[in-house]
């Protein structure tokens, strides 16, 4: 059986063969390109289907919100081409016919391989935060993956933070996704004097002492914070882990953010919730595809 996984980023696709125990091997990637982009993502997966030795069986789509489960659609804001929807499982099952095609939210992929192989492991209620370009996530209670209504339950990202005043992507104004992502803070510090390129830089000035870099990245770490308790409340989970590349921003970011969430959740069944970092890094939102091409979700 050959179970491939396929990850739909704003910039990139990445894709591999996954393993029974949920290990992409060899995970490849392209960038995405501004035209084409169809054709981009289908010789990646030919690419990819390539180097197992048996036919493909099942397929599972990672993808950036918003998607449609049920219509097996994807409009990701930050793909041009695809932004008005694109019937990707249906593209997906021309080149594979015999195959099983599963989608899922990107953040909702990882929450799940968390869940099952990493920082959530035995946990039954978890949530997910992806920090990144974007701020994503996903939902699993009673040992289940939430998907909702369209598929796209636990999108924490364009849930509204008390620090947001700016209009959003996705049409909304004070998304925390407009506060903590790795860009919108450096927009952040840059509007403030500082005159860096991208988070990486934001995470060493703050740890050199720069003082605009710090506060951007300390105002980020007490919105997430924020929604992470709001969220906890809500849905009653014991366990957060935060995930993606902004979350390596270090002690500037998670000290605030262990902060701001202590402050607010304050009732008796979140008062003992536990946040922590996310342990498989980029193979995540692989992983949890594969799993829910496979029906173990």
């Amino acid at each position: 059986m050959t179970v491939l996984a396929l990850d739909v980023g704003g910039t990139k696709f990445a894709a591999a063969v996954v393993a029974d125990d949920g290990t992409p091997l060899e995970p490849r990637s392209v960038r995405v390109p501004q035209t084409g982009v169809w054709d981009a993502c289908a010789g990646l997966l030919c690419e990819i289907a390539a180097l197992g030795t048996e036919p493909v069986t099942a397929v599972g789509i990672a993808a950036a919100g918003p998607v449609d489960a049920a219509g097996g659609t994807i409009a990701p804001i930050n793909i041009r081409e695809w932004s008005g929807g694109f019937p990707l499982v249906h593209a997906v099952r021309e080149l594979f016919p015999y195959a099983r095609v599963g989608l899922v939210m990107d953040g909702a992929a990882a929450t799940l391989a968390e869940q099952r192989f990493g920082a959530g492991r035995g946990v039954g209620d978890l949530l997910g935060v992806v920090l990144g370009t974007g701020i994503g996530g996903g939902l699993v209670l009673g040992g289940r993956l939430v998907r909702g209504r369209t598929g796209n339950a636990g999108h924490v990202g364009h849930v509204v933070s008390p620090y947001g005043t700016a209009a959003c992507s996705c049409g909304g104004i004070g998304c925390v996704e407009t506060v903590a992502s790795g860009p919108a803070a450096v927009r952040w510090a840059r509007a403030h004097g500082w005159e860096g390129r991208d988070g990486t830089a934001l995470a060493a000035d703050a740890d050199a002492g720069v003082g605009v870099a710090a506060a951007a990245l300390e105002r980020a770490g007490t919105a997430v914070g924020q929604v992470v308790a709001s969220a906890a409340a809500l849905v009653d989970v014991s366990r957060v882990v935060v995930g993606g590349g902004f979350a390596q921003a270090g002690q500037h970011l998670w000290r605030p953010m262990l902060a701001s969430a202590a402050r607010h959740a304050r009732l008796g069944f979140v008062r003992e919730l536990q946040i922590v970092p996310a342990e498989l890094g980029p193979i995540a939102t692989l992983t949890g595809a594969a799993l829910v091409a496979v029906g173990h979700d």
